[in-house]
């Protein structure tokens, strides 16, 4: 064989590798029902932030615990548990996105995403 079909053989391997282990890690959109039943392994949950339980953020007992509850888009609620400070704006969220795993009774959080409201409101331009 040639060095140069050797060295096409080889690269191509490399990039099957490179995609099948970005795959493995890639995390999809589930709701907590199913990251329940699967612990360990990530997933991003959508959800709505439950305004009538309490969250919990005390920067100076801990800045980097944050705790709140969320119901997921099949109704399902559960704590979410975040090592990091509160987001800014956290309240005026419309949509929350979280990216992370179950652990035990709570969901641990690895990042949050905010979906707030529209800065710009639709008016007619007259002319």
């Amino acid at each position: 064989m040639k060095k140069t079909s050797i060295i096409a053989l080889i690269l191509i391997a490399l990039a099957i590798g490179a995609i099948a282990s970005m795959y493995g890690d890639a995390s999809t959109y589930e709701n907590f029902e199913v990251a329940l039943n699967h612990p360990g392994k990530e997933y991003h949950v959508v959800g709505v932030l439950n305004r009538e339980k309490e969250k919990y953020y005390d920067p100076q007992k801990d800045a980097n615990y944050f705790s709140f509850y969320m119901v997921d888009e099949k109704g399902k609620e559960s704590k979410v548990v975040y090592h990091n400070p509160q987001p800014a704006d956290f309240e005026r969220s419309e949509k929350i996105v979280i990216v992370g795993k179950m652990e035990g009774d709570h969901f641990e959080a690895s990042k949050i995403l905010l979906k707030c409201p529209s800065k710009y409101n639709e008016t007619e331009v007259k002319t």
